[in-house]
């Protein structure tokens, strides 16, 4: 459940009793001591787990005060494994595509380039592990896969099995969960997001491949999104036997920059460093990709798999209807003039609100939705880099070609995923999957503020 603001007994009245306490001054926060002496205030800190997952984190986090989940909490874990080396913990950075994209752009270089020489620098500030997220992603396109099928074939009997609502994107699930609660959460996938089983294999199979346990990894992951911070403190991605997260800090694209910056290095004059192989799709130093677009693919994948389960039609490329705008687009399976399979992707809070609504009237007609908060997906996260005098257009057009310049692989094809899939949760399906893979949803109770929100 998204966490909601700690209760507060009500302060005991001041003893000031002025209209306007004489000791209030501009840019000081200072209460009356019972003597009438000034006493000043300390700064509040506000924390993720206080947060109350409201609008505004959705659309623009960018502001939000916090003190956990920064590239400061990665910089102090690294001094303190550096001064205590007999209680270091070993750090693992995760890195999402998106972000090394948007870092590409920026550095000028190609992926691969980009991400030996991120390694390379992640290392040499003290972190152990670079891995990529896209690895991870291969579980979550599968299990949305067979989850998808498995609610087509009950809709008869569970009215809301379908459409079913992607939930990768931390932002939508926000808002979802906050606004209209237990009348949309039976629709969202439970697949967990790229960043979340990443932190289960994380602190899961790695860690018992490295006999350690889960606290005794720091997890980082780098993201195109403030929202995934949010994401990570998530009280359902906690271990309460090991009082540790699955991902102990989210740091965004631009923080990745600001850490290059702070060291004065810029990351073309970095050495390049061998790729950590172990949890990724590299095949004799290659990075792959999925199909699909920057947001994962998961209308593609889902699509193309559903159609061969279901209806055993081989779909090998896909045709896209845009809508009102760019980020309305659908696309339709039929045969003999009938609808099989209708598909939409929705990206950004205006198109998202139309679908909410029409699902409310009971006027969808879509089996699946990819729902994503930012408008262009995640290539366009509030967490990338901006670059100043460049059209956001222009720019977001180079990131989106370095993205895609990477060899696709259906995740199906991916013979390590197999191997974990067995090695690691005893085969898709078990409990053990369902735990490490899928999570849950809780609608959030509205609180009384000042502000008369109309969502």
């Amino acid at each position: 459940m998204w966490p909601s603001r700690p209760s507060a007994a009500a302060p005991a009245p001041s003893p000031c009793t002025r209209t306007a306490c004489a000791h209030a001054r501009p840019g000081l926060a200072a209460r009356c001591s019972p003597d009438g002496e000034a006493q000043k205030l300390e700064k509040a800190k506000i924390t993720l787990n206080d947060c109350l997952a409201c609008s505004g984190c959705i659309t623009s986090a960018e502001s939000v005060l916090i003190t956990q989940q920064s590239h400061e909490e990665l910089y102090k874990m690294l001094t303190f494994n550096k001064v205590t080396p007999t209680e270091q913990k070993l750090v693992v950075v995760s890195v999402s595509p998106q972000s090394r994209a948007s870092l590409a752009a920026k550095c000028k270089m190609n992926i691969l380039e980009t991400a030996k020489k991120l390694t390379s620098f992640l290392k040499s500030l003290g972190v152990h592990y670079v891995f990529d997220t896209t690895f991870s992603r291969n579980f979550s396109l599968l299990e949305s896969q067979r989850e998808f099928v498995k609610r087509f074939q009950k809709q008869s009997e569970d009215k809301k099995a379908l459409p079913m609502l992607a939930s990768a994107c931390p932002g939508w699930i926000c808002y979802a969960e906050k606004t209209h609660g237990s009348f949309i959460i039976p629709y969202i996938s439970t697949a967990k997001s790229p960043q979340q089983v990443m932190g289960s294999l994380i602190k899961g199979h790695f860690a018992e491949q490295q006999h350690l346990t889960p606290d005794q990894i720091y997890h980082v992951t780098v993201m195109p999104c403030y929202d995934k911070k949010l994401e990570a403190s998530r009280p359902d991605f906690f271990s309460q036997e090991y009082q540790a997260r699955d991902v102990d800090c989210v740091i965004t694209t631009g923080e990745v920059l600001r850490l290059l910056e702070q060291e004065g290095i810029s990351l073309p004059d970095v050495d390049p460093a061998p790729l950590d192989t172990m949890f990724s799709c590299i095949r004799e130093e290659e990075l792959t990709s999925h199909s699909g677009g920057g947001s994962g693919g998961y209308l593609e994948h889902i699509y193309k798999y559903a159609a061969k389960e279901l209806f055993g039609i081989q779909v090998d490329t896909i045709q896209y209807k845009p809508l009102k705008n760019k980020d309305f687009q659908e696309v339709t399976l039929e045969k003999d003039g009938v609808v099989l399979l209708q598909f939409a992707l929705a990206y950004g809070f205006r198109n998202i609100q139309n679908l909410v609504q029409k699902l409310k009237r009971g006027k969808s007609p879509y089996h699946y939705v990819e729902v994503m908060a930012c408008p262009s997906g995640c290539l366009n996260g509030g967490g990338q880099i901006r670059v100043e005098g460049e059209a956001s257009k222009d720019w977001l057009q180079q990131v989106e070609k370095l993205y895609e310049s990477l060899r696709t692989e259906a995740p199906e094809e991916n013979q390590r995923v197999d191997e974990l899939y067995e090695q690691w949760l005893g085969g898709p399906g078990s409990a053990r999957a369902l735990r490490a893979l899928h999570t849950q949803y809780h609608a959030v109770e509205k609180t009384s503020t000042g502000f008369n929100i109309k969502w």
